[in-house]
C-alpha cells in the first residue's frame, strides 16, 4: 500500500504549501500596510534618506512621481475605502512588467486580488474542516446538551465570514474606479453581505433556543407553552431582522434617526391601514390568555366544526368533518361562540325509543326495566346518570326516553358504545315480543261514504262478495 508523504514532526506533505501560500500572502499585506503612517494610497519611496510621496490615483499613471501633499484631507481618501498599493515593492522583486496595466489595473494587483480570493476559500474550507472535526465532536463530549448544537449553528456563518473576508481583501486591492462610484458601490455591497452573514448566525442561534425551549415545553403538562414557542420563533426572528435592516442601513451611510422618525409617523398610516391584521393579533393574544382550546381540539366555532390544527398569528386552521381546512381569523374566533367538545368529561346521548301502540302496560314495563338493565351494566356507560322513562304516546308510536353519558369522549369511541347499546336494546325487544313503531297511518271511513267504499271493494272481481275473474 501507498503511504502518504510526510514532512517533519508526521504532517502531510500538503501543508508545507499551505504554510507557504500563508507566508507570502502575510508577506504581501504586511508590505502593503507599511509604513504606517504615511497616506493611503500612496507609495513610499525611500531615496538617501528622503520620503518622496507618488500618488497611484486613477488619474496619474502608476510609478508618476507627482508630490502629494501631506495636508490632503483624510476625510477625501477615507470616502474611497481602504486601498493597498504594492508597486514599489513588487517593481522591486520582479520587475517592471507587474506595474503594467489591463483594464485600468495593475497586473499585481489581479494576482494578489486572485491570492486574496483563494484565501478567503480556504479559510472557508478550513474553519467547516475545523468546526465539523474538531469543535463539534469536542463539545459532544460535554454534559451540556446543546453546546454542540451551537458550535454547528456557528460554523457556516463563520466559513461565510472567511470567505467574504478574502473578497474584501481582493476589493482592497484592486483600483476600482471612483467616477462613477464602483468602489462605494462594491464596498456596500460587502457590508451588506457581512450583515447577512451576521443575521444568518443570529437566526441560527434563534433555532437552537427554539429547540431548547420545546424540550423544556414537552416537559410541562400545559399545552400554551407548546403554541408560544412558534410564535416565539417567529417574533424574534422578526425583531433581529429589523435590527440588522437599520444597522445595514447606518453602514451604508444614512441617517438612521429621521429614518426611525419616518417610520414613526408612517406607522400611523400603517397602522389604520391595517387595522384588521391587528384586531387578528390581538384576537390570537386573547387564544393564547384565555385558552378556550388548543391544538388537537374538537370544536364548533360558528358554524364551523372539526379539529385544530394550528393556531396563528391571522387565523386559526381547523380541519372539518369533510376533510377540509378552513381558517377563520382569529379577530372573528373572538367574538364567536365556542363550543370546546374535547373539553367534555363525558359525552350525552340522548334518544327516543319507539314501540308499536300493540304493546301493553306490562310489557311497556318490562321494557323500560330492560333498556335500564342494559345501560347499568355496559362499561362504557357513566353509571351516575341514566333516564330510562315511558316519556309520551307519540303519533304512530309509544315513546321511551332514554338519557345517558358515554364515558369515551372521543367521537368514534362514543359511536361505538352507542352502537353496542343500541344492539342490546333491539335483542331485548325481540325477546319480549316488541317491535319498534315506525310512521304508519290507519284511516277510518263511516256513514254513507263508508258503504260505498266497502260496495266497491265488493264488486271488483276476486273481491269479498264477488266471484273470481
Amino acid at each position: 500500500m501507498r503511504g502518504r508523504g510526510t514532512c517533519a514532526g508526521g504532517a502531510p506533505g500538503r501543508r508545507p504549501a499551505l504554510w507557504l501560500f500563508l507566508a507570502v500572502l502575510l508577506t504581501l499585506v504586511s508590505a502593503a500596510v507599511a509604513p504606517a503612517g504615511e497616506p493611503e494610497g500612496a507609495v513610499a519611496e525611500k531615496v538617501a534618506g528622503e520620503v518622496t510621496v507618488t500618488e497611484t490615483g486613477p488619474e496619474s499613471p502608476a510609478g508618476a512621481g507627482t508630490p502629494a501633499s501631506p495636508s490632503a484631507p483624510k476625510a477625501a481618501r477615507a470616502a474611497e475605502g481602504p486601498r493597498w498599493d504594492l508597486s514599489g515593492t513588487l517593481k522591486g522583486w520582479f520587475g517592471d512588467w507587474v506595474v503594467y496595466e489591463v483594464a485600468g489595473a495593475a497586473v499585481w494587483q489581479f494576482v494578489v486580488a486572485f491570492l486574496f480570493i483563494l484565501a478567503g476559500l480556504a479559510a472557508r474550507k478550513i474553519i467547516d474542516f475545523v468546526m465539523a472535526e474538531k469543535v463539534v465532536p469536542l463539545f459532544r463530549r460535554t454534559p451540556f446538551q446543546f453546546d454542540h448544537l451551537i458550535a454547528e449553528a456557528a460554523s457556516k456563518p463563520l466559513a461565510c465570514l472567511g470567505l467574504v473576508g478574502g473578497l474584501a481583501g481582493a476589493v482592497c486591492v484592486l483600483r476600482l474606479p471612483v467616477e462613477p462610484d464602483v468602489r462605494g458601490v462594491v464596498y456596500g455591497a460587502l457590508k451588506v453581505l457581512v450583515a447577512a452573514d451576521v443575521l444568518w448566525f443570529l437566526f441560527r442561534m434563534v433555532d437552537v433556543l427554539v429547540l431548547y425551549l420545546a424540550r423544556m415545553a414537552a416537559r410541562t403538562q400545559s399545552k400554551l407553552d407548546d403554541h408560544l414557542v412558534p410564535l416565539l420563533r417567529k417574533a424574534l426572528k422578526v425583531t433581529l431582522a429589523v435590527i440588522v435592516a437599520v444597522w445595514v442601513v447606518q453602514l451604508l451611510g444614512y441617517s438612521v434617526g429621521s429614518l426611525l422618525a419616518g417610520l414613526g409617523i408612517g406607522g400611523l398610516a400603517v397602522a389604520l391601514a391595517l387595522q384588521d391584521t391587528l384586531a387578528n393579533f390581538f384576537g390570537s393574544v386573547f387564544i393564547f390568555l384565555d385558552r378556550p382550546f388548543s391544538v388537537g381540539d374538537m370544536v364548533k366555532i360558528g358554524d364551523t366544526e372539526g379539529v385544530v390544527e394550528q393556531i396563528g398569528f391571522r387565523s386559526t386552521r381547523i380541519r372539518t368533518w369533510p376533510a377540509t381546512l378552513v381558517a377563520i381569523p382569529n379577530k372573528q374566533v373572538a367574538e364567536s361562540k365556542i363550543d370546546n367538545w374535547s373539553k367534555m368529561p363525558k359525552r350525552r346521548v340522548n334518544q327516543t325509543v319507539g314501540v308499536t301502540y300493540e304493546t301493553t302496560a306490562d310489557q311497556m314495563e318490562q321494557a323500560v326495566a330492560a333498556i335500564r338493565e342494559i345501560l347499568e351494566r355496559d362499561e362504557g356507560v357513566d353509571p351516575e346518570f341514566i333516564v330510562v322513562r315511558f316519556e309520551d304516546f307519540g303519533s304512530s308510536s309509544l315513546d321511551i326516553r332514554v338519557i345517558y353519558f358515554t364515558k369515551p369522549i372521543a367521537y368514534a369511541d362514543h359511536l361505538a358504545v352507542r352502537e353496542r347499546v343500541n344492539l342490546a336494546v333491539m335483542r331485548a325487544l325481540e325477546r319480549l315480543g316488541l317491535a319498534i313503531a315506525f310512521p304508519t297511518r290507519t284511516v277510518y271511513f263511516e256513514g254513507d261514504v263508508a258503504r260505498s267504499v266497502a260496495s266497491r271493494l265488493a264488486s271488483r272481481p276476486g273481491g269479498e262478495g264477488g266471484k273470481p275473474g
